[in-house]
């Protein structure tokens, strides 16, 4: 079994292809030939050697979509030949998170291989509607974007949602955000990019190289009020700006970390404001179940930018370190 895996984090070739033992699924284990997965930064933090007590040699990756082919005794909630996605935390079911969450490609192997042996109640059935590459995008980044909006942000139709970036989380969110009936504005560094979100629904882009005081920008358009969601996928850099832009009372998701992951916060905008700063890092499996009812209900497509073999993975982290892509870049088995 061809799986590729990462040894030496952070140094030259550090992800390298190579063989393993086809594994045998155990009492409530199911056996996945993935078909298709995808990347997310996270990966590429990993990658780097940027991410903290990984257990090596790791297959990378969280988001991947294939087959069940073999079953361990016991399981029930799928049967061979079903359509299946593993979610993020294997052992976030419903209710809060847990104390200590296991993550795929982090805490345990991840899907960039051939076949996975995955716990049956970390898997989510897919629907027809979506091929595995679309699936394949859901995971971690749709799954993120539904928990930030509607699970705790409790969005409505009529509010103003601003989206940061046209990645993966950013423009699921803005889909979503559309699918409820809001408005809402995006802000990127490229033109180009801002007429893609427009082309998704945006309502509003904002090129923040053009305007580097784009919380102001915000406001302008806003009429003063601000913004009722803040999708932060930028963290350290763009936080001051989220909270700037932010009406009272509003509620601002923290979700990436791609400008820096150490802020100074600015404390009196959130009192005076009575702002609610809401960590997100992903969602149960109980969010992706209700978000694949949404999607299939909405015909919501995610926005794929590239296809890469399985054979090219390295070019497909490579890509995503250029950052010249707009929603997912996916591999194909």
């Amino acid at each position: 079994m061809k799986v590729f895996e990462i040894r030496d984090p952070g140094t030259p070739g550090a992800l390298r292809p190579t063989d393993r033992e086809e594994p045998v699924p155990g009492p409530g284990e199911v056996l996945i030939e993935i078909r298709a997965a995808s990347l997310n930064y996270r990966d590429l933090l990993i990658l780097r050697g940027h991410y903290p007590n990984l257990r090596l040699p790791l297959i990378p990756l969280s988001d991947g979509a294939g087959t069940v082919v073999a079953t361990g005794p016991g399981v029930s909630r799928v049967k061979i030949g079903d359509r299946v996605a593993g979610t993020f935390h294997q052992n976030w079911i419903d209710g809060p998170p847990p104390r200590h969450a296991i993550a795929l490609g982090g805490d345990r192997d991840g899907v960039l291989a051939e076949r996975v042996l995955l716990p049956e109640e970390g898997l989510v059935r897919i629907p027809d509607s979506l091929s595995f590459e679309e699936a394949a995008t859901l995971p971690c980044a749709a799954v993120t974007a539904w928990n930030a909006l509607f699970v705790q942000g409790s969005l409505r139709p009529g509010e103003r949602v601003l989206v940061q970036g046209t990645g993966g989380v950013s423009l699921f969110a803005l889909q979503f955000a559309k699918m409820a009936g809001a408005e809402v504005i995006v802000t990127s560094s490229s033109d180009q990019k801002l007429e893609k979100a427009a082309r998704l629904g945006a309502d509003s882009g904002i090129n923040y190289r053009t305007f580097p005081e784009w919380d102001r920008e915000v406001l302008s358009r806003t009429e003063g009020q601000g913004v009722d969601h803040v999708v932060e996928v930028g963290g350290a850099g763009t936080i001051a700006r989220s909270l700037s832009c932010t009406r009272p009372g509003g509620h601002v998701a923290v979700i990436g970390v791609l400008s820096g992951g150490q802020a100074e916060l600015p404390v009196f905008p959130v009192l005076a404001k009575q702002l609610r700063l809401q960590g997100i890092y992903v969602g149960s499996r109980t969010h992706f179940e209700q978000m694949l009812k949404a999607i299939v209900r909405n015909r919501i497509k995610p926005a794929i930018d590239r296809v890469i073999p399985f054979s090219s993975a390295p070019d497909a982290f490579r890509a995503l370190e250029e950052e010249n892509f707009t929603g997912k870049i996916c591999l194909k088995f």
